[in-house]
């Protein structure tokens, strides 16, 4: 016997064995496949009456399934898969309803069961015997699903799908704007997105695939008209038969094939309507039914008088109306006392936590905050005033968010409690629970400063601005716009504690940049730039090391937002050094354009002061040592004269209304910076390679 006989042998044909073709079937795509291919076989070779039945149970059944899915789910988009799902199904009754045609023009002579028992039982159980009766039932059906239902559902479709492509941009940005406020992760954020396209992709295809019901319905009509007008034709003029036998039979069995095709038809569009509607809903339709019309009970109340005072009216059947009445006010009595009772329990509930406070435990007392406001009793109404405004919380949020677009980092949440044992109107703000600033302010009141940094000269009472130590004065409310029409600056109590906090982050900000927020700003980077990261880490530097370059940078409050090209710099600096100085002078160097940019004006310049050749000269040579071990030793009388130039130009500039940089030659920038901090923190030093060669410079004076 030959191998291709036997099945065997190296390269001849093989007939699959039972255990493949049963793996076949079992693939879900090639079932699906499947399915469809015999749906569209019924619509071109005839069916046996047999299968008929057997694929009409199939399809109510079907769409039954259909209608619980959608009933019980919770969110529309856990049966996202329903467009496919209803076209398919209205693909199988239309099939459904062509092989049943095809049964009943060509043996309907044959009487009743002609097309199935199922097409039989429909028809003789709906119309009894009266075929006008079917007829006015099946076309009852066909108006509620195609007039009401249909209609409804997709104009619900074709509103959310509207509606929710206009509203996506708005929930975009507000996804972008938690992300930036560090509310979510970038996780949270894909996820969100994601949502987002799968909603919009839903409720389109929702408003197309509504317009299959539609067509359904209109078959239906046509098929029935076709099967009735053909079916008696056929009759008479082949058969032989009479008209009434004719007009009964073909009636008969075309009514029940409308009625098994229509009520699948309804079910599925009443599944339909279910889903679009339940665009506003977070879980199943039950739940919600029952907890929304039973949760008021004067509503219930109003219902059984109205029942009841029906129920006395003359004519009326009492009994149904006082047993409904008597039912809906007996159901707003009992979810009167259990809403009572819920109350009393959480009541107690509260009472006993405040009585008897969970101990906490010892380790919560080793967690350090990072930011912290502690206030005196008088300033609580900043975060909890009686009108419900919450002005300092709301301009801490915008001032994270406003930091991390600045300086390339989310900051850390500020805790904001009361501390009795200060004074009434007195703040304190703690980085690390050290005290980084303090002051006094007055809610209700208003701090008047004069621009010019003389005292304000308005009834109130005299103080010093607790952020830069200008005089200022705490004016009434009623003076505040006169005080705007003099040219003072006018600032209420919560903005002068947000200013004195935006202050000490600034000052303090490079100790904010902790391990955790270094990896997690690693983690974010994209894949082109994370390639980087795992070339360079852990082999040639940490990620410790890495935080430290970064500190570095923000002490000078320079923006770590473009992390990419600050990994750049570093890797490239590698090559030649691992002193963490070092390579922030060589990212330095890198960032040129962004420095130049931070501190260019307006007008488009960028002022600055330079250093002479004569202090350049002793600078470099008060430098000892070498490598990273490198020192400036300058005489104390030196650096007294050098201190006293600086303050001296820059004062100048000020007057001269700039904010100019200081700079210098590349080796010895460091050194200077580190005298200049002492005494101006907030002036910016600058080497003359972090001078970018576009832009625009005006010297405003030499030291």
């Amino acid at each position: 016997m030959s191998d291709v006989a036997t099945g065997q042998g190296g390269s001849g044909f093989r007939l699959p064995s039972l255990r493949e073709i049963g793996d076949t079937l079992r693939s879900g795509d090639i079932a699906l496949a499947i399915g469809v291919m015999s749906i569209l076989v019924v619509l071109i070779l005839p069916l046996p009456p047999v299968l008929l039945d057997f694929a009409l149970a199939i399809s109510i059944i079907t769409s039954v399934l259909i209608l619980m899915t959608a009933l019980f789910i919770h969110k529309p988009l856990e049966f996202s898969v329903f467009p496919t799902v209803l076209l398919m199904s209205t693909m199988l009754r239309l099939s459904l309803n062509l092989a049943s045609t095809r049964l009943i023009l060509s043996h309907g002579h044959e009487g009743p069961s002609a097309a199935g028992h199922v097409i039989e039982a429909f028809g003789n159980f709906v119309m009894g015997g009266n075929f006008v009766i079917g007829i006015i039932v099946f076309t009852i059906l066909v108006i509620v699903n195609f007039v009401v239902i249909t209609k409804g559902s997709g104009r619900i479709a074709e509103v959310a799908a509207r509606f929710n492509l206009d509203a996506m941009p708005g929930k975009q940005m507000a996804i972008d704007a938690d992300l930036s406020a560090g509310l979510i992760d970038e996780k949270e954020a894909r996820a969100r997105r994601k949502g987002l396209e799968d909603e919009s992709s839903f409720f389109g295809a929702m408003d197309g695939a509504s317009k299959f019901v539609r067509g359904d319905a209109i078959a239906g009509l046509l098929v029935v008209f076709i099967n009735i007008i053909g079916g008696i034709i056929i009759g008479i003029a082949q058969q032989g038969i009479s008209f009434a036998e004719a007009g009964r039979t073909y009636t008969l069995l075309t009514v029940g094939d409308g009625l098994v095709t229509q009520i699948p038809a309804l079910i599925v569009s009443t599944a339909a309507g279910l889903l679009v509607s339940k665009a506003g809903l977070s879980e199943a339709a039950d739940k919600v039914l029952l907890r929304q019309l039973s949760g008021y009970p004067k509503a219930l109340g109003m219902s059984s008088a109205v029942m009841v005072a029906i129920g006395l009216l003359p004519g009326i059947p009492m009994l149904p109306f006082l047993l409904l009445g008597g039912g809906a006010g007996a159901l707003a009595w009992i979810v009167d006392k259990r809403a009572k009772d819920e109350v009393q329990v959480a009541a107690a509930t509260t009472a006993a936590a405040a009585a008897a406070p969970a101990e906490e435990p010892i380790s919560a007392a080793l967690k350090i905050d990072d930011l912290k406001i502690e206030l005196g009793y008088a300033l609580l109404p900043l975060v909890n005033s009686p009108d419900g405004s919450d002005r300092l919380t709301e301009q801490i949020k915008a001032l994270r968010r406003s930091l991390a677009m600045d300086m390339g980092f989310v900051m850390p949440a500020v805790r904001i409690l009361d501390n009795v044992q200060l004074d009434a109107n007195t703040y304190v703000i703690k980085i690390k629970e050290v005290e980084g600033g303090s002051g006094r302010v007055w809610p209700g009141q208003y701090m008047a400063m004069d621009p010019m940094g003389g005292q304000v000269n308005l009834p109130g009472m005299h103080t010093t601005e607790p952020t830069f130590g200008l005089p200022a004065t705490w004016i009434d409310a009623g003076l505040k716009e006169e005080a705007a029409v003099k040219g003072y600056t006018v600032v209420d109590a919560a903005t002068v504690l947000a200013t004195h906090l935006t202050e000490q982050l600034k000052a303090n900000i490079s100790e904010l940049l902790s391990y955790a927020e270094v990896q997690k700003l690693l983690r974010e980077l994209p894949k082109e730039q994370a390639e980087l990261v795992k070339e360079i880490v852990p082999g040639q530097i940490t990620v410790t090391g890495i935080q430290r370059v970064l500190q570095l940078l923000l002490t000078e409050r320079i923006s770590i937002r473009d992390l990419g090209t600050i990994l750049e710099g570093i890797a490239d600096a590698l090559s030649f050094t691992r002193s963490p100085n070092v390579l922030v002078e060589h990212v330095r160097t890198r960032l040129a354009r962004q420095i130049c940019a931070q501190y260019t004006t307006a007008a488009g310049h960028l002022p600055l002061i330079a250093l002479s050749a004569r202090w350049e000269q002793a600078f470099a040579e008060s430098i000892v040592g070498q490598g990273d071990d490198r020192q400036l030793a300058m005489q104390p009388s030196r650096l007294s004269e050098f201190i006293t130039l600086v303050r001296e130009r820059f004062e100048e500039a000020a007057r001269m209304g700039e904010a100019p940089v200081l700079v210098t030659s590349p080796g010895i920038r460091p050194f200077v910076r580190s005298i200049v901090e002492r005494f101006r923190s907030q002036t910016p030093v600058l080497s003359q390679s972090e001078i970018h060669p576009r832009a625009r410079l005006r010297t405003v004076g030499s030291i």
